[in-house]
């Protein structure tokens, strides 16, 4: 949702040097969204009963992944919420329709372009990371998501729901990544948010593996978070706060990144100085999948959810009582109403982005 203002405070897979070319059998059965599932466990399911196949390099080239998508699936409505802004150096989409992104996996670094044509999925990627991306692509896509367990009690929800059939809550399975944009988007304008992350990746991220898009980086180390001198976080537009709060979470990355389940990565998440309910809410959506993290605490949710379902203006406990059909989807049908829903009359001028800088 544009223009936000925000109040709310292992082994490797696949094989390391393994050539050719490899299929990925099935693993047992895959946990709905807020149940642990380990990322080797997460391409059992690609919207069809066949295994996707994992093609290994040929002289120096991607790591490549493909397989036919039988269900609705919009790739970019997906992957939408790990963008942070028109100019982020970690997610591009290219005119021909595929979106790059960069992460840094527990192999390492890596790149991903995801593309959808004609019915099929279509991954490759570069760099140490390229195997572990290609791997739980398919979670990243919403393999594991449940959208056939909405049953809409709005017409609003009726409506948006058959309009955005492709729409899936995919898992990163990488915590700080969606940690550290979410705690830059607190209390702030999502402009100034923005802005912060584009020049920390700029600043302290390295060059995307492979043919990237030019510009993109890849979200820098735990150590490098906690290295930030404090003049580069003014510089970046990020006050001593918010700050502080991303240098002490990269403390604790090795145990956010391993925990098992959105309930208990909630646990850990509240027990950080700085994170509250909704930016935890905010990473679970992306990190975990969770369908039902709903994001409690922003400033224009209330406001949506209320005007869209009853005509009223309403506020955190007003917005709950109203989700409470969908328990299990609130998450899923705020972004609906975000789609399709309508928010109350202004009632003054949107507030305008600062610039810690010039503090």
């Amino acid at each position: 949702m544009g223009g936000r203002f925000r109040r709310g405070p292992g082994a490797a897979w696949p094989p390391r040097g393994a050539g050719g070319s490899w299929t990925v059998g099935p693993r047992g059965p895959v946990g709905t969204p807020g149940e642990a599932l380990r990322p080797s466990e997460a391409g059992t399911k690609a919207g069809t009963g066949a295994s996707p196949v994992l093609t290994g390099p040929a002289g120096g080239g991607p790591k490549r992944r493909e397989w036919p998508q039988d269900r609705p699936l919009d790739l970019e409505l997906v992957l939408a919420p790990h963008r942070r802004g028109g100019g982020d150096p970690a997610w591009r989409m290219t005119p021909d329709g595929a979106v790059w992104r960069t992460s840094r996996t527990p192999d390492g670094p890596g790149t991903l372009r995801v593309s959808l044509r004609h019915g099929r999925v279509s991954g490759a990627a570069w760099g140490p990371g390229a195997g572990w991306l290609l791997e739980t692509l398919p979670a990243l896509l919403g393999a594991d998501d449940d959208p056939e367990g909405l049953v809409p009690a709005h017409d609003v929800v009726r409506l948006a729901a058959g309009r955005h059939a492709g729409l899936r809550i995919g898992r990163t399975f990488r915590v700080l990544e969606a940690l550290v944009p979410a705690v830059l988007e607190q209390k702030v304008v999502t402009a100034e948010a923005w802005r912060a992350w584009r020049w920390l990746l700029r600043r302290y991220g390295e060059p995307a593996p492979g043919p990237a898009p030019e510009g993109m980086r890849v979200f820098p180390a735990p150590e490098v978070w906690r290295s930030i001198p404090s003049w580069d976080w003014h510089r970046a537009g990020a006050e001593a706060v918010r700050a502080r709060t991303i240098a002490n979470a990269a403390w604790h990355a090795a145990k956010l990144e391993a925990v098992s389940g959105s309930a208990e990565a909630d646990r850990l998440l509240r027990a950080l100085p700085g994170v509250g309910v909704w930016t935890s809410a905010e990473v679970r959506q992306r990190s975990h999948g969770d369908a039902d993290a709903v994001s409690v605490g922003d400033f224009h949710l209330p406001s949506l959810v209320g005007w869209s379902l009853a005509r009223e203006r309403t506020d955190d406990a007003g917005m709950l009582r109203l989700l409470a059909p969908y328990r299990g989807h609130r998450h899923r049908v705020s972004r609906l109403l975000a789609l399709c829903g309508e928010r109350p009359p202004a009632r003054g001028p949107r507030l305008a982005a600062r610039d810690f800088r010039s503090f």
